[in-house]
């Protein structure tokens, strides 16, 4: 996490670890990334994905796996760095 002079958040991701029976591998859970509206567009929300892939990749992991809004703006970042939408697969929440 990077902070301002003021001590505001400027941009943070948090990686959740998990595993994949599947395939028997170590798999991470991308559930957070923030960066603050002045610092948008200036390349920081893609430094802190492609910080993410590399910390998975020295881990041996599988991947890593976000979940987003279907207005959310940043999904062409998302997909410019490679991230595929999944088009085949449903996922349901059960919230209290």
């Amino acid at each position: 996490m990077a902070l301002s002079d003021a001590v505001e958040a400027m941009e943070f991701t948090q990686l959740y670890p998990s595993f994949s029976s599947v395939s028997t591998q170590r798999t991470y859970i991308l559930n957070d990334l923030y960066v603050s509206e002045v610092h948008r567009n200036k390349g920081i929300g893609e430094a802190l994905m492609e910080r993410a892939k590399q910390f998975a990749i020295s881990e041996g992991a599988k991947g890593i796996t976000l979940e987003t809004e279907v207005n959310n703006p940043a999904q062409h970042l998302y997909e410019r760095l490679g991230w595929k939408k999944d088009d085949d697969k449903f996922h349901y929440t059960w919230e209290i």
